[in-house]
């Protein structure tokens, strides 16, 4: 009987990935100039069953570059993170937090932003993405 049970929660902790140098919680706190304008800016879109709404703003500072979820609301789900990514899928990636009631998410600084086209809201822990804002230059 111990084995049904050993067997289920072994596979919940492969399901999850390691994090790479940048996937990992960023150490960096978001902070913006009251004065800051957006540079990117981009809607969400929902996958199939999720609810969302809002938009997902890059703001380019000299001390911070930052990702803003302005009026967003989604569908709850476990392990929600936020990510800036090169596709409209988890692929190729930088890890910006977990979304939390958090707006704001620093990028960290060695990143191109012009190499990253997508906000991405995605489920690590069952590989689920849920929601995909292409940005667009203002």
């Amino acid at each position: 009987m111990k084995k049904i049970f050993i067997l289920p929660l072994f596979i919940l902790l492969l399901s999850c990935e390691v994090e790479g140098d940048l996937t990992r919680d960023p150490a960096i706190q978001a902070s913006l100039p009251e004065n800051s304008t957006s540079a990117f800016t981009g809607d969400f879109m929902p996958t199939s069953g999720i609810k969302v709404s809002g938009s997902a703003k890059v703001y380019l500072n000299t001390n911070q570059n930052e990702v803003r979820l302005d009026n967003f609301s989604i569908s709850n789900g476990p392990d929600l993170k936020v990510y800036l990514s090169k596709t409209a899928a988890p692929s190729d990636f930088v890890y910006l937090g977990n979304l939390t009631s958090s707006t704001v998410y620093a990028i960290p600084p060695q990143v191109n932003i012009s190499d990253y086209k997508y906000v991405l809201i995605h489920c690590q822990q069952y590989s689920h993405l849920f929601a995909v804002a292409q940005l667009s230059q203002n």
